[in-house]
């Protein structure tokens, strides 16, 4: 029997927003050389790149972040559970959390005084008969690349989590190392106290238009701060990070334009914002998951793990595409966890069959209606304009990787630590996708 109990958002996420909504965004300048639109995981990565490299090559680098959200109340990074694993299907994505990996572990030689809260507990992906081979072959994939992780049987499962219930379950794919989950918003923190130590500036404000010079280049960007005057920042260079409304930003830019003569600016930059909900529960049931269990995903997408040390689980299921939920609101579905978490959890983990709900949020996706996949690298119409948007839920882990890219497009001009070309906006004019089949 499902107990469910008041649901309220977590203390964590009250003091963040409390913390968070305080700070005073710097005095927004005329002029940059790089302007990000977007302060979250992306944005933050790509302004500490970029002025931790430019400082390495004796290199000036005016870099301004504009962000919408100043308390981060909305923001998909902190809203997220912070996963980091190497159970992709495309090389790309295992070499960039692999990436994210070593810096998240190492985020104090790279960021100072920084604890992140890694948790070294792994991944434990669950595969019925229907999705074995290509699990299989997905961790053969991993391990050529610097992955390490474990297939177990039905039998195998049982001896190593006596917990779990390998009903319909024909394969699994544990993570023996390089995965775990980390404190999103202290990485955030991170990336922009550092990057504002190396001199970035972080305004607070929303772009609402753009200019283009006499050529037809992007030039300047009209930003709102909200106290009713609109002012424009001129730049060299423009990175759009705006996660979930990256799409929308595009839009202002003339991106999506079925009308422009450019073939290239009538393909849209197909992000949206898609939420997702997190609940927090407990159980008294015998024969719980123990502090090292995994980050368990059944065969049908539901996700739970450990939070903290009070013995709760966090949860969390992507509905099906005809079922998406209104986003004009973070409120949280709380039948959904009844209806389509719960079941599956119950079934999966005998001891959740009586739990009791202790909390919950909601966070958005910034998804890519293409093909789930993040878009990287400088837009083709316009070469001032990079994009670093559309993770579908996988970008956290990915900042470190992309942030880097980001800076080596802008400051060398290619990519040189990990070759991303393939997640570039071409592949969306050639209507090429690279669907990844590990998406959580």
């Amino acid at each position: 029997m499902l107990r469910l109990g008041r649901v309220l958002r977590s203390e964590a996420l009250r003091q963040l927003r409390h913390l968070s909504s305080k700070p005073g965004g710097d005095v927004l300048p005329q002029s940059c050389d790089v302007l990000i639109i977007g302060g979250g995981g992306m944005g933050a990565s790509s302004a500490f790149w970029l002025k931790s490299r430019a400082q390495q090559l004796g290199r000036s680098l005016k870099v301004l972040v504009v962000e919408r959200d100043s308390g981060y109340t909305s923001a998909s990074t902190v809203l997220s559970v912070g996963g980091v694993r190497q159970q992709f299907s495309l090389a790309e994505n295992i070499q960039m959390s692999l990436y994210g990996y070593d810096f998240i572990v190492n985020s104090q030689k790279h960021l100072g005084d920084v604890d992140v809260c890694y948790q070294p507990n792994g991944y434990l992906i669950l595969a019925s008969d229907k999705g074995a081979d290509i699990l299989a072959q997905n961790s053969k994939l991993q391990n050529e690349l610097g992955a390490r992780n474990e297939l177990l049987g039905q039998e195998a499962l049982r001896r190593r989590f006596p917990w779990l219930s390998t009903t319909d379950v024909e394969l699994g794919c544990h993570g023996l190392d390089k995965e775990g989950w980390f404190d999103p918003w202290a990485l955030l923190m991170g990336y922009k106290r550092q990057a504002r130590t190396l001199g970035a500036n972080f305004a607070n404000g929303e772009v609402v238009s753009f200019e283009w010079n006499s050529s037809g280049a992007l030039s300047g960007a009209v930003v709102d701060s909200g106290d009713g005057v609109q002012r424009t920042v001129k730049f060299d260079t423009c990175v759009l990070a705006a996660g979930a409304h990256s799409g929308q930003v595009a839009r202002l830019a003339n991106i999506g334009n079925p009308e422009a003569k450019d073939d290239t600016l009538r393909v849209a930059l197909p992000v949206e914002p898609r939420k997702r909900y997190v609940y927090v529960f407990s159980t008294q049931g015998r024969n719980c998951p123990g502090m090292a269990t995994p980050l368990t995903v059944d065969p049908d997408g539901t996700y739970f793990r450990r939070d903290g040390l009070c013995g709760n689980f966090l949860a969390g299921r992507s509905p099906n595409d005809d079922e998406e939920p209104d986003c004009s609101t973070l409120d949280v579905d709380h039948g959904y966890f009844e209806t389509d978490v719960w079941p599956t959890l119950a079934n999966r983990v005998p001891a959740f069959e009586s739990v009791k709900v202790q909390s919950s949020w909601a966070g958005y996706y910034d998804h890519n209606t293409f093909d789930a996949n993040g878009v990287i690298g400088r837009h083709p119409h316009y070469s001032n304009l990079f994009i670093a948007a559309g993770f579908s839920g996988h970008g956290i882990q990915q900042t470190p990787a992309v942030g880097r890219a980001i800076s080596e497009l802008i400051l060398d001009g290619r990519f040189s630590t990990i070759d991303l070309s393939r997640l570039g906006f071409e592949r969306l004019v050639k209507n090429q996708p690279m669907f990844e089949v590990n998406i959580v």
